[in-house]
């Protein structure tokens, strides 16, 4: 199945990749079928998980790759990747600054970025998911894109690990949409509409990086760089804080530890 999948296109590869990790979005949201609530600890532990597994990614698929293939040009290979990680950051500050959302657990007093009135806690709670997500969308992107352009850093397997490390750790943000609402009084269907909702994002933007990096080759390094400014941006700003702010940080900590270490598992031993 897999030489199959490496037959197909960098575009279709891309789709399907990030079809599946907005899939596993949409498993995490599902859960709220099953359970009637989820234990703070647990989801804490969850969400700890995801952000060990993004700033996994962000190193050993993003930003380890970004360096070997500026290692090729004529300017120093660390300037792409601090730019480009640099503005990653950068540009998800000015996104969080702009964008309307609300951490799950938070009320929507609490809401952050530019706030209208009529904005309900629903809308909030996914905008916030899917801020989070469009990073890891862009990241799959350009890592398909990096193997279109035949680079020696890059590699169909690679890509595909990313894109599973990124699906595995979208089920506790399923989870971390769907409850809160289910808590709320939102009916169940509701509940896991907008739970998987927030994935949608992830192969409108991984088709975006595709497209761009093949387009404009040199932007690769750029690129790769970028998308893991913005991962880390969303682990420190969005992921660990909530994770942490209902007391479960050793909980929190070692989950997160251990998602970091299962990517670097994952990234090593397949890509």
């Amino acid at each position: 199945m897999l030489n199959h999948f490496m037959e197909l296109s960098p575009l279709t590869q891309t789709i399907i990749a990030t079809l599946f990790t907005w899939g596993m979005t949409a498993i995490g949201a599902a859960l709220v079928f099953a359970a009637k609530a989820f234990h703070q600890k647990l989801m804490d532990s969850m969400l700890g998980f995801a952000g060990g597994v993004m700033i996994a990614a962000s190193f050993w698929s993003l930003l380890s790759p970004a360096l070997e293939m500026a290692q090729e040009d004529d300017v120093a290979a660390w300037i792409p990747a601090a730019i480009g990680f640099m503005l990653g950051g950068i540009f998800f500050v000015g996104i969080d600054k702009l964008i309307p959302h609300l951490h799950p657990t938070s009320q929507v007093a609490d809401a952050e970025g530019y706030q209208p009135t009529n904005r309900k806690r629903s809308t909030l709670m996914v905008l916030a998911i899917t801020l989070h997500n469009i990073p890891e969308g862009l990241a799959v992107g350009v890592a398909f894109g990096a193997v279109a352009a035949d680079l020696s850093s890059a590699s169909v397997t690679a890509a595909v690990t990313l894109g599973l490390g990124i699906g595995i750790q979208n089920l506790p943000e399923g989870v971390a949409v769907a409850m809160p609402l289910r808590r709320d009084g939102m009916s169940r269907r509701k509940s896991f509409f907008y739970g998987q909702l927030s994935g949608m994002v992830e192969p409108i933007a991984a088709v975006i990086g595709v497209l761009a990096v093949t387009a404009i080759e040199p932007l690769l390094p750029y690129a790769l760089s970028f998308a893991a400014g913005a991962m880390i941006f969303v682990v420190a700003e969005e992921v660990i804080p909530g994770s942490q702010e209902e007391g479960n940080k050793d909980l929190a900590s070692m989950s997160l530890m251990i998602g970091f270490t299962v990517m670097m598992i994952l990234d090593v031993a397949l890509g």
